[in-house]
């Protein structure tokens, strides 16, 4: 079997990785030493053993996973040819993307895939003026990679649809649910549905209407939960567009439609509270909560997982 490549050795890069590991799907990490790729490996087979592991990969202790798997510096790796799905990973830096594609323009063979995890960089702009861009293409995941199912495949202006249909097909394979996005629009499709979410969010937070955890609860305890369920969609296909119809006509004209972020978010950044990795967002955090908000998170996410599959 040909190997995945993942150009990129931080977080989502491991998450990545651990996806197609658990899956016994061999691939290969690029960096920009030997060492970053290795201690993501590393990582990458840790992840892989949390969320189970099935097929060839399943009966090798970490020693054997990690012979098994390849790792090395991008720009002295030859094996292209081995491949059969590239993707970047860096940081949301335009520069070292576009820098990165140009690489991979040139070195990889012209049927093998190229794609983008940017969150928010159109592949239109990232592939700009390379002479392959019809192979590249956005793949868009979500933290924590490993766990959460959702790709986006993403089109970009140039891209042919065959090579992201073939794509849609490989993450099948491995359990993720890919979901093509046929535009290559800002923010995709997920994430412009969160964002506009979290717009009304943050605005009832700065009018004073409601605090960051009432927001969190009415969230949670209501329509949040169904949607591990059925989507937004079937949903209302299932309680009835005539409803929710009759409620958005008197709702939408109060929606928030800010195109700035609200102040007392712009204040947060403006001194560095960034949220838990800072100690502090809306509210402080100790380090035991931390630690304990962040492994019922883990749990739930794994619950709602075991939701997702069932039929």
């Amino acid at each position: 079997m040909k190997n995945v490549v993942i150009v990129g050795t931080g977080t989502m890069a491991a998450g990545i990785a651990a996806g197609f590991i658990s899956q016994s799907v061999p691939i290969a990490i690029l960096g920009r030493n030997k060492e970053k790729s290795t201690a993501c490996l590393k990582k990458a087979i840790l992840l892989s053993k949390k969320i189970g592991i099935s097929g060839a990969n399943a009966d090798k202790d970490d020693i054997e996973l990690e012979v098994s798997q390849n790792h090395g510096e991008l720009s002295s790796w030859q094996n292209w040819d081995q491949s059969q799905w590239i993707i970047e990973t860096v940081a949301e830096d335009m520069p070292l993307k576009r820098e990165v594609f140009k690489q991979l323009d040139k070195k990889v063979p012209a049927h093998i895939p190229i794609g983008s995890n940017s969150s928010g960089f159109p592949i239109s702009k990232i592939a700009d003026g390379l002479k392959t861009a019809n192979r590249m293409l956005g793949a868009h995941y979500f933290m924590p990679a490993e766990v959460v199912p959702l790709v986006e495949i993403v089109l970009g202006e140039k891209t042919d649809i065959r090579y992201a249909e073939n794509i849609c097909n490989l993450y099948r394979q491995i359990q993720k649910k890919p979901v093509l996005v046929k535009r290559d629009i800002p923010g995709f499709l997920a994430n412009r549905i969160q964002h506009a979410l979290m717009r009304e969010a943050l605005s009832l937070v700065e009018a004073g209407i409601a605090t960051p955890e009432d927001i969190d609860d009415a969230v949670r305890y209501s329509f949040g939960f169904r949607y591990a369920a059925v989507g937004p969609m079937t949903q209302k296909e299932i309680s009835g567009w005539d409803g929710m119809a009759n409620a958005a006509r008197e709702i939408y004209p109060s929606l928030s439609n800010i195109t700035v972020l609200p102040s007392k978010l712009e204040k947060l950044m403006q001194t560095g509270k960034t949220g838990m990795k800072a100690g502090e967002g809306f509210r402080k955090w100790t380090p035991e909560e931390i630690e304990k908000t962040t492994e019922a998170y883990s749990k739930r996410l794994k619950a709602a997982f075991d939701v997702l599959s069932i039929q």
